[in-house]
């Protein structure tokens, strides 16, 4: 076995979706690159299935890995999943999302133009478009953010969140208090600051793809709102208040 590290590490964070991880899995089989990449596969303290549905794919696909954050939290697991990665970039994706087959590609190319760029968002598209149209992010032309500038909440998203590992490094990777499982859902957009303001510059670009299969209606949004406005309420705070 090569011990070269792979050119494209993907971490997908779970939690009690034993169930719906199939789709996620089965577009990592279906991508098509002829660079290297890894996908490691956070099991957030889990009480059902989802070990035995990620062994089982890595079973099939030894670039798929399985391993296990038991504090609860999106952030807990991203923080420990790109601590896992051996890349120099490292993509994150959500178990409810499914990669387009030229994602490794896509992924890498969105970094190759710009040494200086730390984290990329990539677009999301509806799978089911009776889905609510929420989460998702369908501009088709880049935007560059500068070093050192304001980053609206939601600017890019988490469902489709690229960074270099430098960059990781340099802010100490994500925040364990914030994330889904926690009051706090904006660990997404609390490190694309945390990296800007360490002095790199951000990038949305079309190019990395991914369908988000969120499976929430209309009807469900009222209901979302509230845990979204926390999100903002605490990436605001934390910002204000830091030097």
């Amino acid at each position: 076995m090569s011990s070269a590290k792979p050119d494209l590490s993907i971490v997908i964070c779970t939690r009690n979706r034993a169930g719906q991880l199939q789709g996620t899995l089965d577009s990592l089989l279906a991508m098509t690159t002829i660079r290297s990449w890894e996908a490691i596969l956070v099991d957030n303290a889990s009480s059902d299935g989802t070990a035995d549905v990620i062994r089982r794919y890595g079973e099939i696909e030894p670039r798929i890995r399985y391993s296990r954050e038991d504090r609860i939290g999106l952030g807990a697991a991203r923080d420990h999943g790109w601590r896992e990665a051996q890349s120099a970039v490292i993509a994150l994706t959500d178990d409810d999302c499914y990669v387009a087959e030229d994602y490794v590609d896509a992924v890498l190319a969105a970094f190759n133009g710009d040494p200086d760029v730390g984290v990329v968002g990539g677009r999301i598209l509806l799978f089911d478009p009776a889905d609510a149209r929420v989460t998702i992010d369908e501009r088709d032309y880049p935007v560059e953010m500068a070093p050192h500038s304001f980053v609206p909440a939601g600017a890019i998203k988490g469902a489709n969140l690229s960074f270099r590992r430098e960059a990781l490094q340099k802010i100490d990777g994500f925040d364990p208090e914030l994330g889904a499982g926690t009051p706090f859902p904006c660990e997404d957009i609390d490190a694309v600051a945390a990296v800007l303001w360490a002095g790199y510059k951000g990038l949305y670009d079309p190019r990395p793809l991914v369908l988000h299969h969120h499976c929430r209606r209309e009807a469900d949004v009222p209901r979302l709102r509230p845990g979204y406005d926390r999100g903002r309420r605490a990436y605001f705070a934390k910002f204000l208040l830091g030097p």
